[in-house]
């Protein structure tokens, strides 16, 4: 470590998870929206590699002493087609990749400017990808599935309820990440990060079955703790999970078409799951 003020470089490198959180919404808005094909497969994975590199980001701040950011940078979410989507996609990118190369110059640390420039090496390869997939759109003519702006007037019942699922899902995801970064408890760490990625896996399934109706996933996070204790993380995390549980199985009961049906009892019964295994976890802890 260089005599570098550890702050500058948390703010910069926050700055840059900002940035990684902006595009994974923004791509993975675009994938839903999108008729399901090789490329909706591959803006998805793109999101995945943004999502890796801020797990990475968020690591160094906490070893620098900082707490990881979980605002969204900028977003360029619109467009008039699925062409422009991807131009708009394209320049996220390249202004991802001017921010690198600036924190590159402005950090002194040989490990953290070794991992922006592997980022950045990443983010030039995700520019070529878009720009590929600009032409390929236009080449085909391709056409969006679904909206990227909610219709006028009064959501239906079926995306109040889908919506209340992707709101919770993105929170919980966001909630369980930071968890995951901050406790000093190795096998917390990991279960938090691991049911973090199945909370997405939830994420996906009820915003594509949203946009199959033409509906929009509300992708807003409604207030996520902060806590520093792991003992209290876990306890939050515990109530969280059975406020959804009890959820789900009142929209369980309410559903008619099966396949829905089956798909909400599933989430709800991995939500159970997630429920009893933080509760053995916080048992351990107060042993």
């Amino acid at each position: 470590m260089t005599g570098q003020d550890p702050k500058q470089i948390i703010a910069l490198l926050n700055e840059d998870i900002k940035g990684e959180h902006g595009a994974i919404v923004q791509y993975l808005r675009h994938a839903y929206a999108m008729e399901e094909g090789e490329m909706a497969c591959e803006i998805e994975a793109i999101a995945r590699e943004e999502m890796r590199h801020l797990d990475w980001l968020a690591e160094t701040v906490v070893e620098l002493g900082g707490e990881p950011a979980l605002e969204r940078g900028k977003m360029t979410i619109g467009g008039a087609g699925i062409a422009e989507w991807m131009e708009r996609n394209v320049g996220l990118e390249q202004d991802a990749i001017d921010l690198y190369e600036t924190h590159i110059e402005a950090i002194d640390d040989p490990k953290i400017k070794r991992l922006l420039r592997r980022i950045a090496s990443d983010e030039l390869a995700h520019r070529h990808d878009f720009e590929h997939f600009v032409e390929k759109s236009k080449k085909e003519a391709m056409e969006p599935i679904a909206p990227l702006e909610a219709p006028a007037g009064k959501p239906t019942e079926l995306s109040e309820m889908l919506n209340w699922g992707i709101r919770h899902e993105y929170t919980v995801i966001l909630q369980y990440l930071l968890h995951s970064f901050l406790t000093p408890h190795q096998e917390v760490s990991e279960q938090m990060e691991d049911q973090a990625i199945n909370e997405m896996q939830h994420l996906g399934w009820l915003a594509e079955e949203l946009t199959e109706t033409g509906g929009v996933p509300d992708m807003e996070e409604t207030g996520i703790d902060r806590s520093k204790d792991t003992a209290d993380m876990l306890r939050a995390d515990i109530e969280v999970e059975r406020i959804v549980t009890e959820e789900y199985t009142r929209q369980i009961e309410q559903i008619d078409d099966p396949g829905l049906k089956r798909m909400i009892t599933r989430i709800r019964d991995h939500e159970i799951y997630h429920d009893e295994l933080f509760t053995d976890l916080l048992d351990e802890l107060s042993k």
